[in-house]
């Protein structure tokens, strides 16, 4: 059964349907935008498989579309006015840390809502169910394993102006041999060249980039002309992201993220197989942040098996020990949270080496 994918009114969800809704809340637009198509489709795969198994709770699956890449109280008061209506049954969210606040408000613990990427920790709101790594377990390894193999002691922080680079900078800082600079940049950065020599009279071995999507992508291509040679680790480059720079040779661009889309385990070349039978050889790259919106809709699908209805509390009793496989293997809700091995990826030209693992 193909998936339908409804992007409409609002007076159009209300028209009733023997279906199951979903809100798929992802980037389609500002610094975040380029992970949106890979989303969709990896949402898309999840919902036909959902479906082919027989749906949820005996009815087929639809996704409701929300672009999550506007300013977060635009997206919350689109996402609150859905499940007031009962529009959507669940939400799942593949956005930035401020809409997740945002709309975790507007949702008000009415309906059960599943965030995939990573945040930065501490999450206990009722209803809330997070799939993506925590700001220390996805950084600090690797700074451990930059300042071992890289001999990298001198550190520049660099992130956008928001909660999840803010405390992903929190957890870094007791890992540094020395931090010799740190700079917070509201989206939309517009000139690069001031921060690169700021950078470069600081003499640093290692930058942590908590930069995201555009403005990631804006500072590696600047970098990449500025002449400076040191490690850069990012806590949010995908494959898209690299594209975007140009790719890299250098060996010195490395991120730190749950899932790469080259992963040769045998989960991450199944995911790989069924994307492009689905979607074509020209499909946009599986990468980790469309990657959780496959895991976010399958787990959608466990939790209202195992509760028997989308009501949040029966969602949070039966919410521990749900499993869902996806690219990076099998996933398990443990306190409303998943725990997970986390892969160190260097970039090798447009793709990424993964060359450890935590």
């Amino acid at each position: 059964m193909a998936t339908s994918l409804i992007i409409e009114t609002l007076e159009a969800h209300l028209i009733p349907a023997e279906t199951t809704r979903v809100a798929l809340v992802v980037p389609l637009s500002g610094v975040l935008g380029l992970v949106g198509p890979c989303a969709v489709n990896c949402a898309t795969l999840a919902a036909d498989e959902v479906n082919a198994s027989g749906g949820v709770l005996g009815r087929p699956v639809e996704l409701v579309l929300v672009d999550g890449g506007r300013a977060p109280g635009e997206v919350a008061a689109e996402v609150g006015a859905l499940v007031a209506a009962r529009a959507v049954q669940a939400v799942v969210g593949i956005h930035a840390s401020d809409v997740r606040l945002a709309v975790g408000r507007a949702i008000g613990g009415r309906a059960p809502y599943v965030y995939t990427p990573p945040y930065e920790g501490g999450g206990r709101a009722p209803g809330v169910y997070y799939l993506g790594e925590t700001a220390g377990d996805q950084v600090t390894p690797a700074i451990d394993w930059l300042v071992g193999h890289r001999r990298a002691r001198r550190w520049f922080l660099v992130g956008n102006d928001y909660v999840w680079p803010r405390l992903v900078h929190a957890a870094a800082r007791p890992r540094l041999p020395v931090l010799v600079g740190e700079r917070f940049i509201p989206y939309g950065l517009a000139s690069v060249e001031r921060l690169l020599e700021e950078i470069a009279a600081a003499r640093p071995d290692a930058i942590l980039l908590t930069l995201i999507g555009s403005d990631l992508i804006r500072f590696n291509r600047a970098y990449a002309r500025s002449g400076l040679t040191c490690a850069r680790l990012c806590g949010a480059l995908e494959e898209h992201g690299l594209l975007g720079i140009g790719g890299d040779d250098t060996g010195d661009l490395y991120a730190s993220m749950g899932y790469f889309g080259s992963l040769t385990t045998d989960a991450g070349l199944s995911l790989a197989e069924r994307y492009a039978a689905r979607f074509g050889p020209h499909a946009p790259a599986l990468n980790a942040h469309g990657h959780g919106s496959y895991e976010g809709v399958r787990m959608v699908a466990a939790l209202a098996a195992r509760a028997g209805s989308f009501a949040v509390p029966a969602f949070d009793r039966h919410a521990d020990g749900t499993t869902v496989v996806g690219g990076r293997g099998e996933i398990t809700l443990t306190g409303r949270h998943v725990r997970k091995r986390v892969y160190l990826g260097r970039a090798d030209g447009l793709g990424f080496d993964v060359i450890t693992s935590v």
